[in-house]
């Protein structure tokens, strides 16, 4: 077991979960592709088939982009607007924060999803805010991918698996304290690593291990 007196940073888990085929790609469309809807819903003033007085104009489709990125290629649906109103700054945007962004995804399925880290991924990967009630409904969709990605199905072989623990600082009802943290990582034949579990629990090492494997 590790034992760690510091904060740890957040590269030692992103280089575990961006590594590997299925790593945060999924996870990063999906973030980008939810910007992009939001920025759409803000332009018309309603989501999708929303009935709103404030409503300033129509969608009228997507058309498909590809972003290339660190974590893969992402496939992304483009909204449009019937008065050709809507712009988009993501895609030039993104190539200058993609190491933010990728960081900030990792602390979130590390730590849960907060609605201060969401406002901060869209201002940067828009250059504005969007309201209040936008910031939620993204924060609930990207809380409901990511616990989607931490229950995926691996179908790929893993000849090996690394269990281990390291000490981080928990909070738990206000008070911050040293707790150990387990990972279980597999590595795949081509020596590529994927964190497949995390948890944190009290109690004697044995009884705490033997219940996380």
């Amino acid at each position: 077991m590790t034992q760690r007196k510091d904060n740890a940073t957040a590269a030692d888990w992103r280089e575990i979960f961006a590594s590997g085929p299925d790593g945060l790609r999924q996870l990063v469309q999906q973030m980008v592709q939810e910007v992009l809807e939001a920025e759409m819903d803000e332009t018309v003033g309603a989501q999708k088939g929303e009935r709103t007085p404030e409503r300033s104009g129509y969608r009228s489709g997507y058309y498909t982009r590809t972003l290339v990125t660190r974590v893969g290629k992402l496939v992304l649906r483009v909204p449009q607007d019937r008065q050709g109103r809507f712009r988009t700054e993501v895609f030039e945007r993104y190539q200058r924060s993609e190491k933010a962004l990728v960081c900030a995804l990792t602390e979130m399925y590390v730590q849960g999803v907060s609605t201060r880290k969401v406002k901060e991924i869209t201002e940067q990967l828009c250059g504005h805010e969007f309201s209040a009630a936008t910031i939620s409904r993204v924060t609930e969709q990207l809380d409901e991918e990511l616990k989607k990605f931490a229950r995926r199905k691996l179908d790929e072989e893993y000849p090996y698996v690394v269990l281990d623990a390291r000490y981080e600082k928990i909070r738990q009802d206000g008070i911050i304290s040293s707790q150990a943290v387990q990972v279980a990582i597999g590595i795949n034949w081509e020596g590529g690593a994927v964190c497949w579990a995390w948890s944190w629990q009290t109690g004697r090492v044995k009884a705490v291990g033997r219940s996380f494997c």
